[in-house]
């Protein structure tokens, strides 16, 4: 019987021959080929931006926030995005992003990355298959411990659901910087496919030890709160941008601050999170044209500093 490719599959196989093709509703996009790093432990490509569900995926049931971040989902995967990142913490994000792809029928264009967050040690499968059955899908391509909690027998399940087929890659988080000496142990001791943290260009802390290692250990890193928040552009939004922002690829502020983040030769991935398309097209925009080179990231960093 042949075998039956989903479209995330082909292209998958595409990539990894050096090939693309352009494909209706998913390679749709700003600005030509998007911006595309590897995956260490696999060689697979994930674009540069993803999305994240925190606080913006929580709206309970309320049909019309649905349809909202349902457009927001749309726009992310038209605009060449598939890296999707939730958590069962997040209040109703798992239900919300299940129906917004079921109304989609995108399934086969997410890359789908979730967490696993309790305190009981023994739980890991069955979070993750509610979980699963929320999104409406097989398996999740990534499965992390989130922020370290019970994380050594969670992370041993993780590996055997790993070998069984079950999740196709697995990793650890935090957003808590008190928690970097404990994360840079784990990943200096346990074979992780990703890391996830907090890097943005006030909180560098992440350059010191973290990305170095990841790079080192060959583990994929996805950075959260890359606008802290949304603090960012509270702060910085009214704001020139420097003239010479152009030059390292920076069109408006979303571009700037996320294109200093994976431009860092580190970084496999950023999730920042929207309510709107607006913003969404904005983000997206920071996985075409050009990345800022070493010495315009440090010019990044202190402009920023010096505001």
């Amino acid at each position: 019987m042949a075998t039956q490719w989903t479209r995330r599959q082909f292209m998958a196989a595409l990539a990894a021959t050096g090939l693309s093709v352009p494909m209706p509703g998913l390679m749709a996009a700003p600005g030509g080929k998007a911006i595309t790093r590897p995956i260490p432990s696999s060689g697979e490509s994930l674009p540069v931006i993803g999305m994240g569900t925190w606080r913006t995926f929580n709206v309970g049931g309320d049909q019309h926030l649905v349809r909202e971040r349902t457009e927001v989902l749309k726009t992310f995967f038209e605009s060449g995005g598939t890296l999707v990142d939730s958590s069962p913490m997040y209040g109703s994000a798992d239900d919300v992003m299940g129906e917004a792809l079921d109304t989609l029928n995108a399934h086969d264009q997410v890359f789908a990355a979730n967490k696993i967050w309790t305190s009981d040690g023994g739980a890991t499968r069955e979070q993750d298959g509610a979980s699963r059955r929320k999104w409406s899908i097989e398996r999740f391509d990534l499965q992390q411990v989130h922020n370290l909690v019970a994380w050594e027998p969670h992370l041993e399940t993780l590996k055997q659901m790993k070998a069984d087929g079950d999740i196709r890659y697995l990793g650890i988080t935090t957003s808590h910087g008190r928690r970097h000496r404990d994360l840079a142990q784990i990943m200096e001791q346990e074979p992780l496919d990703f890391v996830q943290l907090t890097y943005n260009v006030l909180d560098r802390e992440a350059e010191q030890r973290l990305l170095p290692l990841a790079k080192e250990r060959g583990i994929a890193v996805i950075v959260n709160r890359p606008f802290q928040g949304g603090s960012l552009f509270r702060r910085y939004q009214s704001e020139p941008l420097p003239g010479w922002a152009a030059e390292a690829g920076c069109g408006n502020w979303a571009e700037f601050f996320l294109k200093f983040i994976v431009s860092h030769p580190a970084v496999t991935c950023a999730i920042p999170a929207t309510t709107k398309v607006k913003h969404m097209e904005e983000n997206m925009g920071a996985q075409y044209g050009d990345l800022p080179d070493e010495q315009q990231r440090r010019r990044m960093a202190d402009y920023v500093a010096g505001l």
